[in-house]
């Protein structure tokens, strides 16, 4: 019987988790490129939009219709995907705002939708 518990458990425990929070501040919530301008610092955000152009190194302007901003992707975050100015992609990120600079995004996530 202890044999079958200690089965039961270690097969739980190995199941992925099914549920996460939606909410404020959870990154679930899409925005766009003004209000994440108006942002705190460290804020999560969850942007829809076009990655125009690369501006140097990991750094790129992103676009909605709204505007522009740049974000920082690490190469990792691209998972592979090749992407153009005419795919629409969602990323997800913290805003980054230091002082006397206009504020980033700090990619997290990068998914493209199309």
């Amino acid at each position: 019987m202890r044999f079958l518990v200690m089965i039961a458990l270690s097969l739980l425990l190995a199941m992925p988790a099914q549920a996460a929070f939606i909410g404020p501040n959870s990154g679930g919530d899409a925005t766009t490129v003004a209000a994440a301008k108006k942002m705190r610092d460290d804020a999560y955000v969850t942007l829809t939009g076009n990655i125009v152009r690369r501006v140097r190194g990991d750094k790129y302007v992103f676009r909605d219709a709204t505007g522009d901003i740049i974000i920082d992707i690490d190469e990792e975050d691209f998972r592979g995907q090749d992407v153009s100015p005419q795919n629409t992609v969602r990323i997800m990120g913290e805003i980054d705002k230091d002082f006397g600079r206009d504020a980033e995004v700090d990619v997290k996530s990068l998914r493209v939708i199309r």
